[in-house]
């Protein structure tokens, strides 16, 4: 049976992989070692997916509950945003933001275990409890790619470039991630109503969630009256990744998280 104990393998398993992936990625001229990166990267995110299916078989339940459990999924959902972009955009850069910073997500799982109980609270034992917050971390796993993509963009006009890839696959990743971001509002709003009888009850994590959505709206609205430069599109990218975080976990720090029905932990 696999247990949380089990992690440390896995971790490292996917850890090891991912490395070789972007050891073999540093030999840009070399198609072989190309082909074999890409593959050590889906290796390595094979090994991670294997560990999430095994540890919900065991929990008996999808682990989504606490926060590292979220970590974990955006562990595996962040990379496979960086590895559709390079075959859908042929923008080999944004695979190692993104292994990066899965592997940072993970890195904190391993130092900060956590006790992974088998039960659910009543709340939580809801039809829309899986697909609520998986399209969340999907979402968040797109516009946190869009953000990346954003910084570098805006690292590229700084320099005098155009930036007019960058924008159009941070634009592309920013419409998917709104649809995802949306749906889980809605299944939110549902989720909601069966459970404590409201829609909505501006409880500080809904409050910080429909921030996060109004902020990419805006974004979305100015973009598409084209109001706005390439240098403002990146910075206001970036800075609403930062308001989409602070939704995620932030929240869970500040002294109004006490009384959230969304505190499980």
């Amino acid at each position: 049976m696999i247990t949380w104990d089990n992690f440390v393998v896995f971790f490292f398993l996917t850890a090891g992989f991912w490395s070789l992936g972007l050891v073999f990625s540093a030999f840009t001229g070399s198609k072989l070692l190309d082909r074999l990166s890409v593959s050590a990267f889906l290796v390595g995110e094979a090994v991670l997916i294997c560990f999430l299916v095994l540890f919900w078989i065991s929990l008996e339940r999808p682990p989504l509950r606490t926060l590292g459990e979220t970590r974990l999924w955006y562990s595996v959902l962040l990379p496979l945003t960086g590895l559709v972009v390079r075959w859908r955009w042929d923008f080999k850069w944004l695979v190692h933001y993104t292994i990066v910073l899965a592997s940072v997500f993970l890195f904190i799982n391993y130092l900060h275990p956590e006790l992974h109980d088998k039960t659910l609270m009543p709340a939580l034992q809801s039809v829309w409890f899986i697909p609520h917050v998986v399209v969340y971390l999907v979402g968040y796993a797109l516009l946190g790619g869009a953000a990346m993509v954003s910084v570098h963009g805006l690292y590229v006009v700084l320099a005098k470039k155009s930036g007019d890839k960058q924008l159009s696959i941070a634009n592309s990743l920013v419409t998917l991630g709104f649809v995802f971001l949306s749906m889980g509002l809605l299944f939110g709003g549902l989720w909601a109503k069966e459970a404590w009888g409201h829609y909505w009850t501006w409880d500080p994590k809904e409050t910080w969630a429909f921030l996060t959505w109004i902020a990419f709206l805006i974004y979305i609205h100015l973009n598409v009256g084209r109001r706005m430069t390439k240098r403002f599109a990146f910075t206001f990218l970036a800075l609403s990744f930062v308001v989409l975080l602070l939704c995620w976990f932030g929240v869970n720090y500040m002294p109004s998280s006490q009384s959230s029905v969304h505190t499980y932990n």
